[in-house]
């Protein structure tokens, strides 16, 4: 579904990938892993489009989109939720995830995509009069992904999504993120949890300095010598 060959990536003058290659096979979550500043965030941001790449290749579902913008992006079923969650907090739950279906294919879909983040989130259902600048952390992320997933996408591109989090919170979240694989979505995921991610992944990827270090099944890379070096205590 995704391929990324050569990626390189920077800010202003400063490379921080130097020739990133993954790729992401429909109906898998695929987890990106790697100390800070190893260019995790940097590889997500140039595949969505955030970050302009320097070089190399993004080809989504057979289509080349390098350079495709991220609105071009998300009708083509490519979503991003990213790290911090970016909500509007003095908007409702429901006006929050409205504004995820702007697209001509989410306006389509839009009674299935809100019956589905219903199904997933009843909690975001029971509050979605509620302001979204008053819930908490963990539902707060719960309504980030719930929007992204309003743009029906193929793909769900994740940063971080249990940073910050109560440990309850955090298997709340990656339950969740399990569950979107059950309904036929796919997802690549960038943690630093190691082990929560690995838990609910199908094959991980080590990045170190900017580069894939290391890459396998999860059993691989609980055994790789990269992940060991990469993690003090891995």
């Amino acid at each position: 579904m995704l391929f990324v060959k050569d990626l390189e990536a920077g800010y202003g003058e400063m490379q921080v990938l130097w020739g990133v290659n993954l790729e992401v096979r429909k109906g898998t979550i695929t987890t990106i892993l790697g100390p800070n500043g190893a260019g995790k965030t940097t590889t997500l941001r140039a595949i969505f489009g955030l970050n302009r790449p320097w070089k190399g290749v993004v080809e989504f579902d057979g289509k080349d989109v390098t350079y495709m913008p991220p609105h071009r992006k998300v009708e083509e079923g490519m979503t991003m939720v990213l790290e911090g969650r970016h909500l509007f907090p003095s908007m409702t739950v429901e006006e929050n995830l409205m504004l995820g279906a702007y697209t001509k294919h989410a306006e389509e879909r839009l009674e299935d995509s809100l019956e589905l983040v219903y199904t997933l989130f009843p909690r975001l259902k029971e509050r979605k009069k509620q302001k979204a600048g008053t819930m908490s952390g963990g539902e707060q992320q719960m309504l980030a992904i719930a929007r992204a997933l309003m743009t029906a996408p193929k793909l769900i591109l994740m940063d971080e999504p249990s940073q910050g989090l109560a440990p309850k919170l955090v298997a709340e979240v990656f339950e969740t993120i399990s569950r979107l694989k059950d309904e036929g979505l796919t997802i690549l995921l960038v943690e630093q949890n190691v082990f929560a991610s690995l838990e609910i992944s199908d094959y991980a990827y080590v990045l170190g300095e900017g580069m894939v270090v290391a890459e396998g099944t999860v059993d691989e890379i609980k055994e790789s010598e990269a992940v060991k070096r990469a993690y003090v205590g891995v």
